[in-house]
C-alpha cells in the first residue's frame, strides 16, 4: 500500500461512513455529496488494494478488516493533530516553548539558582542557560543565538532593550591578615600601590575595574596579574597574591564566613545594576515575553545578599 499517497480526506470520509453507516449521511456530515464520498472511498481502496467497507444485514457500511485498520491510523492521526493544535495554540500564547538565556560569567552564580525559578513558576518553558564572558555573551546576542541576556551594563552594539532587574555592587576583596584590611578608609595611593588580580580583557569587570582605578589615580600606572576566572582570583586573594575589583555577588559565602574581607574605601562599593536584555530589532516570542516579565517580576530577589551590604 502506498501510504504517502493516502490522504486526510480519504480517511475522514471512511470513518465518516464506517461511523454513520450511509454514504448519504456521511456526505452530510462532511459537507460533501454523496458521489464526492464515494469517490475518495474507492481511490482509498485502490490504495489499499482490498475493499474497506461491507454491506451489514440492514443494508448499514461496517468496515472491513483493511477497514478496521486505516480507522485505528486514522484515529491516532486524530489525536496527533489535536494534540499539535493545543501545541501550536500554547506556543503563540507563550505557555511553552525554549527561551536561550545568555548571562555573564559573574551571573554564574545565580544563575541556576533563577532558571531553577523560572521553570517551576512556567514548567512548559524550557529555559536553556548559556554562561560567557561578557564578549562573548555579546557575540552569541549579535549572532542571534540568544533570546535574553543578562549582564552588568548594556552595549552599544548590537542595539538592545534593557531594563534594570537588581543592584550589582563591586567591591575590593583582599585577605583578612592583608595590610589595608583595617584601614577605614583606605586612601587611593595605598590601593594603587597593590597588585590587583583580574579578569581577562573582554571581562565586564576588568572595564569596570580599569576605569575605576584610572579615575582614582589620576594617570598613576597601577599593576594587574591577568586571572581567568573569578573562583581562580578569589583563591589567590585568600592566598595573599594579591586584591581584586569584584562583583560582590561572586564573593558573598568568602565574605560571610571571614575568608575574604571587603575593603573600605572612598567611592566603595560601586554600585551598579544588573541589565536585562533582548535584541531591538527582534520581537521577543510570546515565551521569551513571558520569561522576561518573569523574571522582571522578581525584583532581583534571585540575587545573591550579604547581611549589612549591598
Amino acid at each position: 500500500m502506498r501510504h504517502d499517497a493516502v490522504t486526510l480526506r480519504q480517511l475522514r470520509a471512511l470513518r465518516a461512513v464506517a461511523d454513520s453507516g450511509s454514504l448519504t449521511l456521511a456526505a452530510a456530515q462532511l459537507g460533501l455529496s454523496p458521489p464526492a464520498i464515494h469517490s475518495q472511498l474507492k481511490s482509498l481502496e485502490d490504495l489499499a488494494g482490498a475493499p474497506l467497507l461491507q454491506r451489514a444485514e440492514h443494508g448499514a457500511f461496517r468496515a472491513t478488516a483493511q477497514g478496521r485498520a486505516l480507522l485505528m491510523a486514522e484515529a491516532q492521526i486524530a489525536t496527533a493533530l489535536a494534540r499539535a493544535g493545543r501545541e501550536v495554540a500554547s506556543l503563540g500564547q507563550g505557555h511553552s516553548g525554549n527561551v536561550v538565556l545568555g548571562v555573564v560569567s559573574t551571573g554564574k552564580y545565580f544563575a541556576p539558582f533563577l532558571v531553577a525559578t523560572l521553570q517551576r513558576a512556567l514548567p512548559r518553558i524550557e529555559v536553556t542557560l548559556r554562561i560567557g564572558n561578557r564578549d562573548a555573551i555579546l557575540a552569541a546576542l549579535a549572532a542571534d543565538e540568544l533570546d535574553l541576556a543578562i549582564m552588568g551594563r548594556p552595549p552599544r552594539e548590537p542595539a538592545v532593550i534593557a531594563a534594570p532587574i537588581g543592584p550589582h555592587p563591586h567591591i575590593i576583596i583582599a585577605a583578612p591578615d592583608h595590610p589595608l584590611a583595617a584601614q577605614d578608609p583606605v586612601m587611593p595611593m595605598d590601593l594603587l600601590s597593590q597588585t590587583f588580580l583580574s579578569r581577562e580583557e573582554g571581562s565586564g569587570t576588568r572595564i569596570l575595574m580599569t576605569r575605576f582605578l584610572d579615575r582614582i589615580g589620576e594617570g598613576t600606572p597601577w599593576r594587574a596579574t591577568e586571572m581567568g576566572t573569578n573562583e581562580t582570583i578569589k583563591q589567590a586573594v585568600i592566598a595573599g597574591l594579591g586584591i581584586a575589583l569584584i562583583s560582590q555577588h561572586t564573593c558573598t559565602e568568602e565574605l560571610r564566613t571571614g575568608r575574604l574581607v571587603a575593603l573600605q574605601a572612598i567611592g566603595l562599593p560601586i554600585q551598579r545594576s544588573w541589565y536585562l536584555l533582548h535584541r531591538a530589532d527582534r520581537a521577543p516570542s510570546p515565551a521569551t515575553e513571558r520569561i522576561r516579565a518573569a523574571i522582571a517580576g522578581l525584583g532581583g530577589s534571585f540575587l545573591p545578599r550579604l547581611e549589612g551590604r549591598g
